[in-house]
């Protein structure tokens, strides 16, 4: 888990592979908000909360037009904020391990083979990511593009370069390739 207090750092820190967000509308720099529209802007789907002390109704609106998928007012209790994260976010899931000896660790982004660590790069990293928190759904080149690629454009040969990359650290059977479309992680366990 990483924080911020200031909304320019948590801005430029968007795209190093999280799998939730709980923002504060009322930070430094950048408010909450257009941190929310940023992530929205490559990033459909991964989990947002705000958090606030305001109560108009506007701001409010605000953050669910832009994206956010629930909303705290402050101050709450610690226990309703992770409850939420772990709806959302699923914040229970931390470890995946991926078949024996194999573990990917969301929390930090690193995957451990049998007690040692492998380094992953940044894209690498989000490709995983998003791979792994999307298991048993076909993940399209366009929503490759859109979190890898901070929305960028991305060549399909980029895209399967990045994969075979991957694929040389990984189980190999556990991604399947969907011709034309992306990729697809299914279970491995022997």
């Amino acid at each position: 888990m990483f924080s911020f207090l200031d909304g320019q750092d948590a801005y430029e820190a968007i795209d190093d592979g999280y799998s939730c967000f709980v923002l504060d509308i009322n930070v430094p720099n950048i408010d909450g908000i257009e941190i929310l529209k940023r992530i929205r802007e490559f990033n459909a789907n991964t989990p947002i909360v705000i958090i606030s002390s305001t109560v108009e109704l506007d701001i409010i609106k605000d953050a669910y037009k832009y994206g956010c998928n629930d909303y705290l007012k402050k101050p709450f209790f610690i226990d309703e904020l992770e409850i939420k994260i772990e709806k959302l976010c699923n914040y229970d899931r931390d470890i995946i391990e991926i078949c024996d000896g194999w573990i990917f660790h969301f929390k930090d982004s690193a995957l451990e083979i049998d007690g040692k660590k492998e380094h992953l790069s940044k894209k690498e990293r989000l490709l995983l990511n998003l791979l792994l928190s999307k298991r048993g759904k076909v993940i399209s080149f366009v929503s490759i593009q859109d979190v890898v690629w901070d929305g960028g454009f991305a060549s399909i040969d980029s895209i399967r370069s990045l994969m075979r990359r991957i694929r040389k650290k990984f189980p190999i059977e556990c991604i399947e390739t969907v011709v034309d479309v992306g990729y697809l992680y299914k279970e491995c366990f022997d």
